[in-house]
């Protein structure tokens, strides 16, 4: 792909729609128009990025058309750089609509896709992700408490769905622990395995700064290694 001749074969070749209006092999076309919305993802990720790093104004800014400079991004780091769409929820390159919708007493956060986009995005970040940029690396605008977080990470969840006997450090309550270096908690820019049934591709973003993991009280994790220990059991509503 990055031999000038095949780039100009494919950028020259016309995009055929399938049959079906509303195919999902027509998604191509949502995401042609999105191109120029989208941001190079750096290490660490910034949710909330200047708009002048999207590709749009990249490509406004040189003249160049706007696949052809997401075509040449994407060959990056050996064939591995990524793009994002920042959301629904970037409302004027901002998160802070975002933010309102976690303070509210009302909100749950949790997963909700079921794996159903593992090619798209990577929801087990979610719980680090809050704890890193809303806690402690947002600049340009108002964090969330650390202590607001955890809460609605365990208690306010566990209560949400009767897990009374534990989400709390509380005695006689079940010790399900994380041990956390906040200052050195990262999440790193999403990757692409190969690793589903019939060679499925899935987004993976490793994460770092979690000194222990435990569940029923032992170590299930230590140090981001996993210890081999399996204490939990399926809970079925």
């Amino acid at each position: 792909m990055a031999k000038p001749e095949v780039k100009a074969a494919i950028m020259s070749e016309g995009d055929v729609p399938v049959d079906q209006p509303g195919s999902m092999a027509n998604m191509y076309q949502l995401f042609q128009n999105a191109a120029g919305f989208m941001y190079p993802l750096a290490d660490p990720v910034d949710y909330e990025p200047d708009p002048s790093n999207m590709l749009g104004s990249r490509a406004a800014s040189t003249g160049e058309n706007v696949l052809s400079l997401l075509y040449d991004y994407m060959l990056e780091q050996n064939g591995a750089a990524m793009c994002a769409l920042m959301g629904g929820a970037n409302v004027h390159e901002s998160q802070e609509v975002l933010r309102k919708m976690l303070m509210h007493p009302e909100t749950v956060t949790g997963l909700s896709d079921a794996g159903a986009h593992v090619t798209l995005i990577c929801d087990a970040t979610m719980p680090t992700t809050q704890l890193t940029f809303w806690a402690r690396d947002r600049h340009l605008g108002e964090r969330i408490p650390l202590e607001f977080l955890v809460a609605k990470q365990t208690s306010r969840n566990a209560d949400l769905y009767g897990l009374n006997d534990r989400g709390r450090l509380a005695v006689g309550l079940r010790a399900d622990i994380n041990v956390i270096d906040f200052e050195n908690l990262t999440v790193s820019p999403p990757k692409a395995f190969h690793d589903l049934p019939a060679g499925g591709t899935r987004l993976i973003q490793p994460v770092k700064g979690y000194l222990a993991t435990l569940v029923k009280g032992q170590v299930t994790r230590r140090h981001d290694a996993d210890t081999g220990a399996r204490p939990g059991s399926l809970v079925r509503s």
